[in-house]
């Protein structure tokens, strides 16, 4: 029978060449082409099972490879759907209007990168959610940075850059978590560590917000004023718009779920949109909710910006990352990865190399497989035993994991995290790439860490303290 076949073994060589394959076509698809990676991925697919069948892996082994890439994401992908619906939601109520127009009273151009990359750490260290933040006060921000005349991307970048901060440090982001689970870390340990790498990472981002925010600053006083009018005989503003914020704060305090608080979080929008519309049908709110909001103010820019959500929106990213989660399965099922990695980790003998090696094998991953997690899950198994033998502590493991897995995979245009931030702000990745200046310099600071020694934990280190 089939499944009594031996499974053939993946070389080296070969492995490096289907990787390369694989990006070649990927990278010419999106970036080249400037196509959606939705048909690239699936052709790739096509090709890695022709492959494999060439090689005799057998249909189970194919089957199987797609079931357990696409399980990694169930999660993930249900918070999705719920992030669409909440979106929708939100400006329906009021909410991310509301808080456009407090913004535009409290944020001046000059300052305004910035201040969108602080206030995004600090809700994003709060609540631990680095998606939510995103597509939720992230819209806000991008609405007011286009009325005062400000590169979407670099919006786009700051956004990104402070959610991922905030992810990254909070106690309650499970990615941090999970690259503590990993390697058998003290979460809080794991935390205060991340700061040789993250504390640089954050200064170098605003510092530079700070100057290209002062180089780009084009104040429109006009137009900022006939965005506000607009959004002010639209919607209902009001200072009640920032309960569902306090409720998301409530939520995290109380360390309840995401689906839970998104789902709490979308009644409770639904319920202020009763209490300012009473009259409002239920089919119309079902219609919201599943096909988005769609604003008929009469404003090109704010229908623009305030159409959108729904949870047919997220279905395309939905269809995107179940193909990449596919792919990344059948490339660990066939041994494609392990054969590249397991070969590297123990040949690397210096701190500095281990470091290096552990974070272009999570940058790698996030860009052959495009899922987050196994970014940090698959460097991790690969090299906690190098790491044991180089005497250094599961700190030092898990600080290179987020550096070079949790932060990246919003750079990668098929990404799980990379293909939401850019449906959901609507700039491309390769777009605010340049400005996710977070995300560009947080594996930088982890590499000179390695190398220089400054930051990172030894095991007799550790274990005192």
């Amino acid at each position: 029978m089939e499944n009594d076949v031996k499974e053939p073994t993946i070389s080296l060589t070969e492995g490096i060449v289907v990787l390369l394959m694989m990006l070649l076509i990927m990278g010419f698809s999106v970036i080249k082409l400037q196509i959606s990676p939705q048909i690239p991925i699936l052709f790739v697919i096509l090709l890695l099972i022709a492959w494999a069948k060439v090689r005799r892996f057998s249909w189970d082994s194919v089957n199987q490879g797609i079931i357990n890439g696409i399980s990694t994401g169930i999660i993930p992908m249900f918070i999705f759907i719920l992030i669409g619906a909440l979106i929708s939601s939100w400006i329906a109520a009021g909410v991310i209007p509301s808080l456009m127009v407090y913004g535009f009273h409290l944020i001046s151009a000059e300052w305004f990168l910035p201040s969108v990359f602080l206030v995004c750490t600090i809700v994003g260290t709060a609540i631990g959610s680095a998606f939510t933040v995103v597509s939720t006060i992230g819209i806000a921000f991008l609405g007011m940075g286009l009325t005062m005349g400000i590169n979407p991307a670099m919006i786009a970048g700051a956004v990104i850059s402070g959610a991922i901060f905030g992810d990254k440090t909070s106690p309650l982001s499970d990615s941090t978590n999970l690259a503590a689970a990993v390697v058998g870390a003290d979460l809080f340990s794991h935390i205060r560590n991340l700061m040789w790498s993250t504390i640089p990472a954050f200064f170098t981002s605003l510092i530079v917000f700070f100057l290209i925010g002062r180089t780009n600053a084009q104040l429109n006083t006009a137009s900022i004023d006939r965005t506000i009018n607009v959004l002010t005989q639209h919607f209902s503003i009001s200072l009640w718009a920032f309960v569902p914020i306090v409720l998301m704060f409530l939520c995290a305090w109380r360390k309840i779920p995401a689906i839970p608080t998104l789902f709490i979080n979308i009644l409770v929008a639904v319920g202020m949109l009763y209490v300012e519309q009473p009259k409002t049908k239920i089919q119309a709110v079902v219609n919201t909710l599943t096909n988005g909001y769609v604003s008929h103010t009469g404003n090109k820019n704010v229908d623009q910006l305030l159409t959108r959500g729904g949870i047919a929106s997220m279905m395309a990213t939905i269809a995107l990352i179940i193909s990449a989660l596919a792919l990344g399965g059948l490339l660990m099922k066939f041994g494609v990865i392990d054969a590249v990695m397991g070969p590297l980790s123990r040949k690397l003998q210096s701190n500095g190399s281990l470091i290096l090696a552990v974070i272009l094998s999570g940058i790698g991953v996030n860009v052959f497989v495009g899922e987050q997690y196994l970014s940090v899950i698959l460097p991790g198994n690969a090299f906690k035993s190098t790491f044991d033998k180089a005497k250094l502590a599961p700190v030092a493991l898990s600080r290179a994991l987020e550096d070079g897995g949790t932060v990246i995979n919003y750079l990668i245009p098929w990404g799980v995290a990379g293909v939401f931030a850019a449906n959901t702000l609507q700039v491309s990745t390769i777009s605010y790439l340049p400005f996710a200046i977070f995300s560009l310099s947080s594996p930088i600071f982890s590499i000179i860490s390695g190398f220089t020694g400054i930051g990172l934990k030894h095991l007799k280190m550790h274990e005192n303290g």
